[in-house]
């Protein structure tokens, strides 16, 4: 697995916190330049962020240009992470490679592997045998068990376990400190609750809570629309 970034300028997606501390961690942790920030017209409500520019993805190309700039989307799981993958299709169309952050502080076995757009932050732990699918995140403190696999368009909270051989499906949002049990599967579109305990596999669409983690009459669309 290589940790060698590009030196080209990087453009993030997005004008709230998960931005922010994404040009945090890339400038002091993976030591890329950050040119500044995008996110649609009607989202911005300042010029700056960080002591950076914040532009209108309408613009970005024009004022931060594909052929000199990559571009990362740091986006949380708004309408189960449709959203992050949606604008990260969009950059593509528009000429940006969209790249990586993997923390420096992470624990990364050997052999692990990570396509565009994914983002997993410190002190993060991937065992052996791991696969991570595009468009994921996994954030601070989350252990990843081995064999275990992390479909597309996902999201792992801070301080989340799963034992060996977990199966998240595609879509998927996994909330704090959560914990999945050896060799359960989500299905696509999975919402767990934060602290839920999950010890059987989940049904699609849907909302799960609580310990021993149960399915709520929610889907999961229900409550990540925004």
């Amino acid at each position: 697995m290589s940790r060698l970034y590009q030196d080209k300028p990087v453009v993030i997606f997005g004008s709230g916190a998960f931005a922010e501390l994404a040009a945090h961690v890339l400038q002091f942790d993976a030591k890329r330049a950050v040119a500044g920030f995008t996110v649609d017209a009607e989202y911005i409500k300042s010029n700056s962020l960080a002591g950076r520019k914040i532009v209108a993805f309408e613009d970005a190309s024009r004022l931060f240009p594909s052929d000199t700039h990559e571009m990362i989307l740091p986006l949380g799981y708004s309408k189960i992470n449709q959203t992050r993958m949606n604008r990260m299709n969009q950059a593509k169309a528009m000429g940006y490679k969209i790249i990586n952050f993997i923390s420096t502080y992470a624990i990364i076995s050997e052999g692990v592997d990570f396509s565009e757009n994914t983002l997993i932050y410190e002190q993060a732990i991937l065992q052996a045998h791991v696969k991570v699918g595009t468009n994921v995140i996994v954030r601070a403190g989350a252990n990843i068990g081995h064999h275990s696999r992390i479909g597309d368009h996902s999201f792992i909270a801070s301080n989340v376990v799963t034992g060996g051989n977990v199966t998240i499906g595609e879509f998927c949002f996994v909330g704090l400190g959560a914990v999945l049990r050896d060799s359960v599967k989500l299905g696509d579109r999975s919402f767990v609750g934060a602290g839920a305990v999950l010890i059987s596999d989940t049904e699609p669409d849907s909302v799960y809570v609580g310990n021993p983690a149960r399915r709520t009459a929610k889907t999961s669309l229900e409550v990540t629309n925004g």
